[in-house]
């Protein structure tokens, strides 16, 4: 038995019918937000947090080529 047409209608109409396109609009705002911060967090983690093993090769040749 699969999922039809109707019966995702009939379930977004009492979605909207219980919470309102007013409290849903709202909750979907907040989880635009949230995944906007979360991405901002990730990037800035990145930036900020630079990792020991890829660091540590780069600066031995750095050296070898100034020697």
């Amino acid at each position: 038995m699969s999922i039809g047409f109707w019966q995702i209608a009939i379930v977004v109409v009492l979605v909207v019918l219980l919470f309102g396109r007013g409290k849903i609009s709202s909750l979907m705002g907040d989880v635009a937000k949230g995944i906007k911060s979360f991405k901002k967090g990730m990037s800035d983690n990145n930036d900020q947090s630079p990792s020991t093993s890829e660091d540590s090769p780069q600066e031995s040749s750095k050296e070898d080529k100034d020697s």
